[in-house]
């Protein structure tokens, strides 16, 4: 049985080369190059050849550079080589008759020529790489057999000979990288498809709790309307009606009966009003804010723009509740608090959220001393921010003395149900 944290030390391990394997191979060229020269100097002084051959590595040393600036990939395995392949092509014949002229004046620089097989990868495009695999084998060849010179015939068919060995042997290590690299981003693709399916299906379990605790919430509150009505308030209604037909209401006692009656029932239909807003029957929360705005305004006197941005749809009903009560505590708070000149609410429809955002002009406060109780005995913006925390959504409020105050409640929305089929989910 396999050890999982051994696999997944494995799998770092591998995560962490796939890394570095691309800053290797290009250090790899200028290392071997810098080595070239060194032993160039070793056997030669400076003196002969040498500073020509200096030369020859200062034209390789920009064009290597050059190279660098191409080909800009960070990850050779999952990106396609983006090089034009006239430029690439040029590159690699200029790579190879520089590497070529040194070999042939000094074949320790072999050391550097096989090197020449990671440009022909990184400038040349696809299928074209076997051609650049040919060309850099000719001063590879050239190093393994001493860099001349060729005067007969057996010089030339052991250059031929050994440039045929390196092609072929180059060309099947170049096909085995190519396929592998091949099915490394398939396997990456597939991998990136799953991750996306799993998230999509994440978010269909969450949307599908959601509506389920939606559902539970607007049915448990139909509910308590029902049995407010149907009992409670049916039954301070009978008594009502028994005391009043009793005869007796002239009696002080029984008179208060009635009207401590009255007040019970009066509570009881507001607490079932309360379950089921009146404001929302009926209409859309866009225009039930506007009108719970236009009322403030007219008892208030304070002017209230309210704006409307996106496309207005449906919301699953408790969203809607939340946002409705938000905007008449924000409007309350105003009243009671801010002394504003003027207010202004904006209602955003965006694509996966819903904010509404009240701002006014008033005194402001310091948010750091807000009590989660308003001193009168209501909820205030605790009761606000739970009610919008209650469907998932985010209260914020920003606040300085002097400067006014903005009150800022998103609350997401519930994208269509998607499906998942063989392609990966599916938005409907």
């Amino acid at each position: 049985m396999s050890d999982p944290q051994a696999h997944n030390r494995r799998q770092e391990y591998l995560g962490s080369w796939e890394q570095r394997e691309p800053h290797l191979f290009r250090i790899v060229p200028f290392v071997l190059l810098f080595l070239s020269m060194v032993a160039d100097v070793l056997g030669d002084g400076f003196h002969g050849k040498v500073p020509l051959n200096f030369a020859l590595c200062g034209a390789l040393l920009a064009l290597m550079l050059l190279g660098e600036r191409v080909d800009k990939r960070k990850n050779w395995d999952t990106e396609q080589c983006r090089v034009p392949l006239p430029l690439g092509l040029t590159m690699l014949l200029a790579f190879a008759g520089l590497a070529t002229a040194l070999v042939l004046r000094a074949p320790m620089y072999g050391f550097y020529a096989w090197t020449e097989y990671i440009w022909a990868f990184r400038l040349m495009p696809g299928m074209f790489r076997f051609a650049g695999v040919a060309i850099v084998a000719v001063p590879v060849a050239m190093s393994q057999t001493g860099g001349g010179p060729y005067r007969s015939f057996g010089d030339w068919a052991a250059l031929a000979g050994v440039y045929l060995v390196n092609a072929v042997l180059a060309s099947l290590f170049s096909w085995f990288g190519y396929v592998g690299s091949q099915l490394q981003r398939e396997r990456k693709a597939e991998v990136s498809e799953l991750t996306e399916a799993n998230r999509r299906l994440s978010e269909l379990q969450q949307q599908l709790v959601d509506q389920a605790r939606e559902r539970a919430v607007v049915d448990e509150r139909r509910r308590l309307a029902r049995e407010i009505h149907d009992t409670l308030a049916q039954g301070l209604m009978g008594i009502i009606t028994q005391l009043q037909a009793s005869g007796s209401d002239a009696d002080p006692h029984v008179r208060a009966a009635i009207d401590l009656a009255r007040d019970s029932l009066s509570e009881a239909r507001r607490s079932v009003n309360a379950l089921a807003p009146q404001s929302l029957a009926g209409t859309k929360l866009h225009d039930a804010i506007q009108g719970e705005a236009e009322r403030w305004s007219a008892r208030q006197d304070v002017p209230v723009a309210v704006t409307t941005t996106g496309e207005p749809r449906t919301l699953a009903a408790n969203v809607e509740v939340a946002l409705l009560r938000a905007t008449q505590e924000a409007l309350a708070n105003v009243a009671k608090h801010a002394d504003a000149g003027r207010v202004g609410i904006t209602l955003s429809y965006m694509e996966d959220q819903v904010s509404l955002d009240v701002r006014d002009d008033g005194v402001g406060f310091d948010p750091s001393e807000l009590c989660e109780r308003n001193g009168d005995g209501g909820f205030g913006l605790a009761a606000m921010r739970e009610r919008i925390e209650g469907v998932s959504g985010r209260l914020t409020v920003e606040s300085e003395p002097a400067a006014g105050t903005a009150l800022s409640a998103s609350v997401p929305v519930l994208r269509p149900i998607t499906s998942v089929t063989n392609g990966g989910p599916d938005e409907r």
